[in-house]
């Protein structure tokens, strides 16, 4: 039953990762500018163009449907050439990449703010030390609940069909990696619902310490790294110094 399990995992898996033809809402940025604008620690939210991309974009209701971690140039002696991201995969589990894989797609720079030097590598190693972590494919449920990209589910109940499932949760979607290495250092991303209130109790220039209730890292979106309140957005044609007086209008 295992091997059977597995084996209808991994051809869902393969199903779901096929890429489509999805028109992006906006054109992908600059390699080059990308490159240059980011830093240790950024989150790399992607449009991506999947089965699975469109399920998840669909139920978090929000262009983003995968996130990957920017850990630095060269930041191991045993890493391909050029891979600088950490990411979670269906078929391929955590691994590094290089900036070529999204260079197609529509993305955006989610940038913590605050954080020291020692912190950044806390959070970037936190991701490295997943490489190699494996989607478990028998947990086929998990996989399952996207064949549909648009489900009949009512608009409050769609962020809760990314919890079901027999085993992570959120490994499907990418996120978890990068939330729990943010957690791992105490860093917010979003609080529960219940507890959000309690942030603005107290005047944000005084000392006194704010309550802060996180969300379960496995329960975080892609989608939740735009919206956070901690995390400033860089467009990298605007930090490589764009300047409209260099535009050709064209009647």
């Amino acid at each position: 039953m295992n091997s059977a399990a597995q084996a209808a995992g991994k051809w869902l898996a393969n199903y779901l990762s096929k890429e489509m033809e999805i028109k992006c809402t906006a054109p992908p940025s600059n390699p080059l500018h990308l490159q240059a604008s980011l830093r240790p620690g950024d989150v790399l939210l992607v449009e991506g163009n999947t089965r699975l991309s469109t399920a998840i974009k669909y139920l978090t209701q929000s262009t983003w449907s995968h996130a990957a971690l920017y850990v630095g140039l060269n930041f191991s002696s045993t890493a391909p050439e050029g891979h600088c991201l950490v990411d979670a995969d269906t078929v391929h589990g955590v691994r590094s990449v290089d900036l070529g894989k999204f260079a197609h797609l529509h993305t955006r720079i989610c940038r913590p703010i605050g954080l020291s030097q020692d912190e950044r590598i806390a959070v970037t190693r936190s991701a490295i030390s997943k490489i190699g972590y494996r989607y478990d494919l028998r947990n086929v449920f998990d996989l399952a609940r996207y064949l549909l990209p648009t489900p009949p589910v009512p608009t409050k109940f769609r962020r809760q069909l990314l919890s079901l499932g027999s085993g992570d949760p959120s490994r499907a979607i990418c996120s978890t990696l990068i939330a729990e290495a943010f957690q791992s250092i105490r860093y917010p991303i979003l609080p529960l619902e219940q507890s959000s209130s309690s942030l603005f109790s107290s005047n944000n220039h005084s000392s006194q310490p704010i309550a802060f209730q996180p969300k379960h890292y496995s329960f975080l979106t892609p989608r939740d790294f735009d919206v956070s309140p901690y995390f400033a957005i860089i467009k990298p044609t605007v930090e490589c110094g764009f300047n409209f007086h260099n535009l050709e209008w064209v009647a």
